[in-house]
């Protein structure tokens, strides 16, 4: 009995130890599971953080071109045919914004941090439900709109005629199917078109219904007159034709612009410059780095642009020391400007070319 009850006792107290390790390896279980958690739940901030895109953009300064200068392929910028160019020195340059699309969480802080990089609302830039395909494509036809305002205003500022043409037919309108885009208009209403803005002119006081003679002129035609039936639209109470006029210079040469990966209107001021300055003696920058911004009108006006606080920097960057900032712009290019670039204020293009003149002679300019 003895010695059954000391083989017995062993066995009896044998799982007393064992119970504190299990007990202990429950809790460790635990701890192990909440790292498990944590970690993953780390892990999947930092994938989305890297892949997943915020919706904003980030906006910095762009590349600059100089406009007298050359393009990537080597083509001048300014392409004439038919017209004896002008030698010219120093630089036209224009300047751009660079937009960063799809921004991540992390690149976004990133972008911030760095103080060269602005985040704005993707929706600024971007319509609902719109791609990065068709925003480049209407920043390409916006280039090219600007291209076409700059030949219109340098033509017309160095004396050269004016066309106007039929740019759209609005399909059921009087002139649908009547003329063509492309067609030269001579007379509306028994008033001579000399600028776009003349056919809406020569409507004031017309009625819809009423009957007026439009003469136009197709390519390589003879002129035409005829009849059309004005309609109506809510948004006016005179007839309506149912076309867009635009001006076109009317010269014995042509003019093209040669520039790739850029988008938007806002080098129209410095497309006109550098057209003026490669067709007329004067050499508008006299050997200066002159850079600028500024949406052009056909008839010479200059409209503000956005992100001009970028641009100063970049035209800094590039080597400027002059920079012509449309009047509205002014209060924020200050805001930014680099030390040692001058701010010239202009709001029509013969500003700019006055304030050309008085840096080229000595004198003051207008200053932001």
């Amino acid at each position: 009995m003895t010695k059954s009850s000391e083989e017995t006792a062993p066995a009896k107290s044998a799982p007393e130890p064992a119970a504190e390790p299990a007990g202990e390896a429950r809790r460790m279980t635990r701890r192990g599971w909440t790292l498990v958690v944590s970690g993953s739940l780390f892990l999947i901030f930092v994938v989305l953080g890297s892949v997943v895109p915020v919706p904003f953009v980030a906006i910095s300064p762009g590349p600059t071109y100089d406009t007298l200068g050359r393009d990537a392929a080597g083509n001048p910028v300014i392409q004439v045919t038919g017209h004896a160019t002008q030698q010219t020195t120093g630089e036209l340059r224009m300047t751009t914004v660079s937009l960063h699309d799809g921004v991540t969480l992390f690149q976004g802080l990133g972008f911030w941090a760095s103080g060269r990089f602005a985040l704005a609302p993707r929706e600024d830039y971007f319509k609902p439900g719109e791609t990065n395909e068709q925003v480049k494509q209407e920043n390409i036809q916006q280039l090219q709109d600007s291209q076409t305002n700059a030949q219109v205003a340098a033509l017309r500022k160095l004396g050269y005629p004016i066309k106007v043409l039929a740019k759209q037919i609005v399909s059921g309108s009087p002139a649908d199917h009547v003329l063509a885009p492309g067609d030269r208009l001579i007379t509306v209403n028994g008033k001579k078109i000399v600028e776009a803005a003349d056919v809406r002119a020569a409507l004031t006081g017309t009625l819809p219904g009423q009957t007026v003679q439009i003469t136009f002129q197709s390519d390589g035609q003879p002129e035409r007159t005829v009849p059309l039936t004005l309609a109506a639209r809510p948004d006016r109470k005179e007839g309506f034709i149912g076309l867009t006029a635009v001006d076109r210079a009317d010269a014995p040469f042509t003019v093209n612009i040669s520039l790739q990966d850029v988008g938007g209107p806002s080098a129209g001021l410095m497309f006109t410059l550098a057209i003026i300055d490669r067709l007329q003696p004067g050499d508008l920058a006299g050997g200066r780095h002159i850079a600028g911004t500024g949406e052009i009108t056909e008839t010479g006006e200059v409209d503000p642009i956005g992100g001009i606080s970028f641009k100063v920097v970049g035209a800094r960057e590039a080597g400027a020391t002059e920079f012509l900032v449309p009047e509205h712009n002014c209060a924020e290019a200050k805001t930014a400007a680099p030390a040692g670039l001058n701010l010239i204020k202009v709001s029509t293009l013969d500003d700019a070319l006055a304030q050309l003149a008085n840096l080229k002679a000595g004198r003051p300019t207008a200053s932001c």
